[in-house]
């Protein structure tokens, strides 16, 4: 800020000029206080210049009592995850409250190296939504998959020197934190010496672990699925993102951790939201109502949307209304059930009545592309072979990434291969190394999908975003596979050899380029012909549910192109159980 731009703001807040733009009988969110200050609010250059005084603009809106609180912060969120672009991104979020969200791009890092953050950064500067990315920490997340690329602490540099990202993003290699392993203390006094945040994710971590992992300057945890875990968390100065995406929803839960004494430490997130779900449900302005719903009061709801996340994200020029912040703001009418009417953004009015107002324009998408290379794949690489009739198998929990370990009986042929059994929810389920074309094949068990005909496949597989498949035989399972390579990756469905549903990601086979409304109603359609024509459980969600089988830092069995991932244990364990 130069200092005309300082005089006028600050002429503009003492009343001696007009301001840009005066909305008049508002009645403030005083995030700070936890009340509302009725009076006006005044605007100049996107900053507020004033509340609750007699002010004149150049523009005047006239408000009659509706309720002005902050933007909502996300702290906390993959825009992968929603299957679109960050341009479209914006415009789905935007009309829904959200001004900011601290994105984690480590689902296209992991498929293209930096140059998928390059990609991802350019494509936020055409939204008016302010998306501002966090440095992947684990690329890749672990030492047992193949990724698409390999970030050390040195790549990091120059990302950080020109702040490309607010800092290093969730640190999902906790064991590597908790055991000081040398990279590991590389890439987190990387950013330790430029005072950088660095965010956590450390599921079922406890006592001195947990100490360990908070000692080396991790500032959060997204990952808490109990009441425990976040009183723990906090404990040690931590904040904790309460979480409530598409499929991990630990919001409810965690609520009734939340009291008076330490609702300050904890933030609202949604980690990973598709598009469908913001078009039915929203995004923070949902978490918002469940937290009403709960019983939380609408204001400390709406501080841990706002004051909280930009407190915890290091951002001092938002997070409240009030004198010198950027002008962020949305506007409502009824506090016990909040419905964004307006969003405005560094004062500009970015949606109304539930529409996004600038012009779109994308980026081109030419070089995170072709991202598929499977050419050594071939169907007899899906046998299962089993040495006994046990066998370990991952077994589905509704609505999380945790997943149990299920020791299950199966049927083998004469040759000791796994046959699928009808009266069994046990399938097969693969991953293909999708990114340097090894070859890399892995098959394990996945128990209470619901699956009982036909395959599903994705190039979905967090984090390292190789091909996942499951199926009840073999044929299926190497259709999905072809019509994944054929379609540069996304969702296929598949039934008799046949293509009967598919979802093209062509963007490093995790984002479309179609609209949020066209995806949306392509994973409907994805969504019914699984339920519906292959029987998988309306427990689950059959993309994310499918996808998060091989995320090996969540807990407790997880599948990757190398093996079947204890990650309690952070070690490969064999498929089969000797009896």
């Amino acid at each position: 800020m130069d200092k005309a731009t300082l005089k006028r703001l600050i002429d503009a807040a003492a009343g001696r000029v007009p301001a840009d733009l005066v909305l008049k009988n508002a009645n403030v969110i005083d995030v700070y206080q936890g009340e509302t200050i009725h009076g006006d609010l005044a605007i100049v250059d996107g900053t507020i210049a004033g509340i609750s005084g007699e002010y004149q603009g150049k523009e005047t809106i006239d408000l009659k009592g509706k309720f002005v609180a902050p933007g909502f912060i996300d702290p906390h969120i993959h825009v992968e995850s929603s299957y679109v672009t960050p341009e479209e991104f914006g415009r789905l979020l935007v009309p829904h409250g959200t001004t900011t969200v601290l994105a984690d791009p480590h689902e296209i890092v992991n498929v293209l190296g930096l140059p998928g953050l390059d990609y991802m950064a350019e494509a936020a500067k055409e939204t008016a939504l302010d998306i501002r990315y966090m440095m992947p920490s684990c690329v890749p997340a672990t030492n047992m998959e193949n990724a698409g690329a390999v970030v050390e602490a040195a790549d990091m540099l120059p990302a950080f020197e020109k702040k490309q990202v607010d800092g290093l993003a969730e640190f999902m290699n906790f064991p590597g934190v908790i055991h000081a392993e040398d990279a590991v203390l590389d890439k987190l006094l990387a950013a330790k010496e430029r005072n950088l945040r660095i965010d956590g994710h450390s599921p079922m971590v406890f006592n001195e672990a947990l100490n360990a992992y908070a000692a080396a300057g991790i500032a959060n945890d997204h990952e808490c699925s109990t009441v425990q875990e976040l009183k723990d968390r906090i404990a040690r100065g931590m904040y904790v993102f309460l979480r409530e995406g598409s499929v991990t929803q630990n919001l409810r839960t965690l609520l009734k951790g939340v009291t008076a004494k330490n609702y300050q430490r904890c933030v609202l997130s949604a980690d990973d939201l598709q598009a469908k779900t913001i078009l039915e449900k929203g995004h923070l302005d949902n978490s918002i109502r469940i937290c009403i719903e709960e019983g939380v009061s609408p204001i400390q709801a709406i501080q841990m949307a706002t004051i909280n996340a930009a407190q915890c994200c290091q951002l001092k020029d938002r997070g409240a209304v009030a004198p010198g912040l950027r002008a962020d703001l949305v506007i409502f009418s009824d506090l016990s059930q909040i419905e964004i009417e307006a969003t405005y953004i560094a004062g500009k009015l970015m949606a109304e009545k539930g529409n996004y107002l600038p012009a779109i324009k994308r980026v081109s998408t030419e070089k995170v592309q072709s991202s598929v290379h499977i050419d050594k794949f071939h169907k007899e690489q899906l046998v299962l072979n089993l040495i006994s009739q046990k066998a370990r198998a991952v077994e589905v929990v509704p609505q999380e990434a945790l997943t149990n370990e299920a020791i299950v009986s199966v049927q083998r042929d004469e040759q000791g291969n796994f046959i699928f059994d009808p009266q069994q929810d046990v399938t097969k389920i693969a991953v293909i190394e999708r990114h340097h074309n090894t070859g890399n094949v892995f098959v394990g068990l996945l128990k209470d999908y619901g699956l009982k005909k036909g395959a599903i496949g994705l190039s979905i597989a967090h984090d390292s975003h190789n091909l996942i498949v499951t199926g009840t035989n073999d044929e299926d399972m190497a259709a999905a596979v072809q019509a994944l390579k054929e379609q540069e990756g996304g969702v296929v469905l598949v039934e008799a050899g046949e293509v009967i549903g598919s979802m093209a990601l062509p963007i490093a086979g995790l984002m479309s380029d179609l609209t949020g409304e066209e995806v949306a109603t392509q994973e409907a359609e994805i969504n019914r012909l699984a339920h519906q024509k292959l029987g998988v459980s309306e427990q689950v969600d059959p993309i994310m549910t499918l996808g998060f089988m091989s995320l090996a830092v969540i807990p407790n069995l997880k599948i990757t192109d190398i093996g079947l991932v204890d990650v309690t244990k952070f070690e490969v364990v064999p498929v089969s159980v000797e009896e």
